[in-house]
């Protein structure tokens, strides 16, 4: 099983794109098996996939070719034996302001923090904090 995460820029970002972003991720995951997290904001998406290998290697391909993500940057794959967010097709979290603001990831934030800085916001997030 692997995990990966993402950054890309919204395009369009409202309630309507963003309910219909969910609500794609929701059908397709829960078909294919893939679980994890999407942090998002007007100008930053944030997600953690995780599940088999070629599922969410295929998940990822989908989400590079959809139009309603820009600027996609692979952020983190690793190989794990327990999934954080087991019980979510895709669970939606708004950014909360421990996370990086949108003058930092401007400035190149997310393309300068190390692995182990992305996984803990995920981590953050599956352990209620």
């Amino acid at each position: 099983m692997i995990q990966l995460t993402y950054a890309s820029r919204p395009f369009g970002f409202d309630d309507a794109m963003l309910a219909g972003v969910l609500m794609d991720a929701r059908r397709c995951n829960t078909r294919d098996g893939v679980t994890g997290l999407l942090i998002c904001r007007a100008d930053l998406y944030l997600q953690l996939l995780e599940g088999p290998e070629a599922v969410v290697e295929a998940t990822y391909r989908r989400i590079a070719a959809d139009d309603r993500h820009m600027d996609l940057a692979l952020l983190t794959r690793r190989t794990v034996t327990d999934r954080l967010f087991p019980n979510w097709a895709m669970r939606d979290d708004p950014a909360r302001s421990w996370l990086w603001t949108k003058a930092e990831v401007d400035d190149g934030a997310l393309t300068r923090a190390s692995e182990a800085e992305i996984l803990a916001v995920f981590e953050r997030i599956a352990a209620g904090g």
